[in-house]
């Protein structure tokens, strides 16, 4: 998987997955599966949270030749925010429009920056391309997440 690959991928995925989500009634994307387990809402709100995080990462790296960055509390972050409460076409608009953004952030990175050490929170540095790629990972494990929860 390239960071090229990343971007293409990121536009269809906003595009299909927004579809697929806005079919979702309210209702199922508030159900939580058990007692302390995010709901659809509060996965997308994470990856809504993830994206914000990793537009940062995306654009300082470039500007650097080493990036240091804070991690974040995902707990925090989501229940701080009011996802659960939030609207759910509100939630797949804005996620929709931060991957369509962060496609068009991930296609303009040069080369020469992808090997650039980034260090995130108290994790050993890896590279901005390591770092691309993994966002579409995480990406794509908390998609299945959301599908599994709104059959559920």
């Amino acid at each position: 998987m390239t960071v090229a690959d990343v971007a293409s991928e990121l536009r269809t995925i906003a595009a299909s997955f927004s579809e697929e989500l806005l079919v979702a009634r309210g209702g199922a994307a508030a159900h939580r599966p058990v007692a302390g387990k995010w709901s659809p809402k509060e996965v997308l709100g994470h990856l809504i949270d993830s994206a914000a995080n990793n537009h940062q990462r995306f654009v300082r790296a470039q500007q650097t030749d080493a990036l240091t960055m804070p991690g974040y509390e995902q707990n925090h972050w989501v229940s701080s925010q009011g996802y659960q409460d939030a609207d759910w076409s509100h939630l797949v608009a804005l996620w929709t429009h931060l991957n369509l953004h962060l496609a068009d952030v991930i296609a303009r990175i040069p080369p020469s920056k992808y090997s650039v050490p980034c260090t995130i929170g108290g994790d050993a540095p890896v590279p901005l391309e390591a770092i691309v790629v993994g966002y579409r990972d995480h990406l794509h494990h908390h998609m299945a997440q959301i599908r599994e929860r709104l059959r559920g």
